[in-house]
């Protein structure tokens, strides 16, 4: 009884349309940031490294390299301030967080590629 009514009440707040990503994907994520009175869009890219949660809780965790330093963003997925999604390109992953990437460096952080089989053509 309880759970039905949060999540009557949540629905109202969940985003319509959430593009589909899974772990080891490499996204884009879209923000806004606000400063003073202005307000601008930022871009964060990087690789799902987890995501967990469910309804209105639901939240991802992005990771990327820049300047040989590991930055890590926990984003709402539902969050009015995260504008859009792009996946650029999917990772093959054999567990549900990818923690183990925190821990190298280089060319040992990429994944390998996912093929799925409708883009293959004979």
């Amino acid at each position: 009884m309880k759970t039905e009514l949060l999540d009557a009440v949540e629905s109202k707040s969940l985003k319509s349309k959430v593009p589909h990503f899974e772990i080891g994907d490499i996204v884009e994520v879209y923000c806004r940031i606000q400063e003073g009175d202005k307000e601008r869009t930022q871009i964060f890219s990087g690789t799902v490294i987890a995501r967990k949660g469910r309804g209105i809780n639901t939240t991802f965790t992005v990771r990327r390299i820049v300047g040989n330093e590991g930055v890590e963003r926990i984003f709402p997925l539902h969050s009015p301030n995260v504008l859009d999604i792009k996946p650029v390109r999917s990772g093959k992953t054999r567990r549900a967080k990818l923690y183990y990437l925190r821990d190298r460096t280089g060319k040992a952080v990429k994944l390998t590629k996912r093929h799925s089989d409708h883009t293959i053509s004979k």
